[in-house]
């Protein structure tokens, strides 16, 4: 008798507690109570990023021993066979899958966002984990952020919505959990911050700021725990050495927004004309994956290791423009078809390429440009940023 009133009087106080702390953020002054919130959001975004990478990159790791980037140490018929598998796989799980069931990505918490006050499900939350994790292993052409965002929007997500939070809040958190997915993919949490107020949250408050910031830095902590604080992309010391920089620099801005405005209108044509059932629309974009990558591997899975070879000047021009010219190809028919993963990672690839591709013209015609992370990172940096029109 005594015990079940202590426990009946310990929720009531719990609920007291939450009850208020409700309240608290309708107040003016409820910046410690958004910072609770960002702190929590990025714990538990890091964890299901962590937990999402360690599953992709162990499994990449026990097919490709040499790397869990390094798809070209695959056979042709290798290269062929495991995105034409995986495709098939995800092709299933689709086609089981109820419509409501089916959104996942970027666009899907957007659309949650604007039109249902940031709720998001726990069944769209598997959904995305489980083929995200599907479409990486087997190598589709696509990035790991938009998945990573996806998750760390839903757990954010659901947070509020366990704790009963005001709409407004919800919609932080959402901010927050993007911030926290992107700063922990990159070991960067200032990426992930302007990402999220740039594309997802859209606006610049006090409130909101602090909290994505927590977040950021509360997410990358907890994944840097397993690998480490090094970061995704190896950067040498770059900065512009000379004023003949400058007419190549305006040309490769020029090529980049021709390529991005390429990019966005393949994937409008290929949603907008391909087949209804969801499972031909998955297997056709896996065999032109499948097809491209036979040729040219280096555009199979994210291709961070291509890109850090750019940064070095070591790949040859003619091998840059068939990397940027078949990533950009499968990229926008992989997304427009609608496979499971992300554009930021395909942009910052065909941006580097590009990027490099215009260091090595500008270095045949003077010894007097700057290094090529120079050109690389400016091009990796226009292309996201007009692709996603958040420069």
């Amino acid at each position: 008798m005594l015990n079940t009133l202590i426990k009946r009087l310990s929720h009531l106080r719990a609920s007291f507690q939450i009850r208020a702390f409700r309240s608290a953020l309708s107040s003016l002054d409820a910046a410690p109570q958004f910072a609770i919130l960002g702190i929590l959001s990025g714990l538990f975004t890091g964890l299901v990023i962590l937990l999402f990478r360690v599953l992709v990159e162990q499994v990449l790791t026990w097919i490709l021993p040499s790397g869990p980037d390094r798809f070209e140490q695959l056979a042709a018929l290798e290269r062929f066979l495991l995105p034409t598998a995986g495709a098939m796989v995800l092709a299933l799980i689709f086609a089981l899958l109820k419509q409501e069931n089916r959104g996942v990505g970027v666009s899907h918490v957007l659309e949650r966002l604007h039109r249902h006050q940031g709720y998001l499900s726990v069944k769209n939350l598997l959904v995305q984990f489980v083929t995200g994790a599907i479409a990486l292993i087997s190598g589709q052409t696509g990035g790991r952020e938009g998945p990573a965002i996806h998750l760390g929007a839903s757990v954010s997500s659901l947070l509020g919505q366990t704790l009963k939070l005001p709409n407004n809040s919800i919609r932080v958190l959402i901010g927050c959990g993007a911030a926290a997915a992107i700063g922990s993919s990159f070991n960067t949490p200032i990426a992930g911050v302007i990402f999220s107020m740039e594309v997802i949250v859209l606006e610049y408050t006090i409130a909101g700021f602090m909290p994505v910031i927590l977040a950021a830095v509360t997410g990358t902590l907890v994944v840097q725990q397993v690998f480490g604080d090094e970061p995704v992309f190896f950067i040498p010391g770059i900065a512009m050495d000379s004023y003949w920089d400058l007419p190549w620099i305006f040309l490769e801005g020029i090529v980049i927004a021709v390529l991005a405005a390429g990019l966005i209108r393949l994937m409008v044509i290929c949603h907008d004309r391909a087949p209804k059932p969801i499972a031909i629309k998955i297997i056709l974009a896996g065999l032109v994956t499948a097809s491209l990558g036979f040729v040219v591997p280096e555009i199979l899975g994210v291709g961070y290791d291509t890109v850090n070879q750019a940064l070095q000047g070591s790949i040859p021009l003619m091998i840059l423009l068939l990397i940027c010219c078949t990533k950009l190809v499968a990229t926008a028919i992989n997304l427009g078809l609608g496979m499971p993963i992300g554009l930021i990672g395909p942009t910052l690839v065909i941006g580097a390429m590009a990027g490099g591709g215009f260091w090595q013209l500008a270095s045949t015609v003077s010894d007097q440009v700057s290094a090529p992370g120079f050109y690389v990172i400016l091009g990796m940096g226009a292309m996201m940023g007009a692709a996603l029109q958040a420069p």
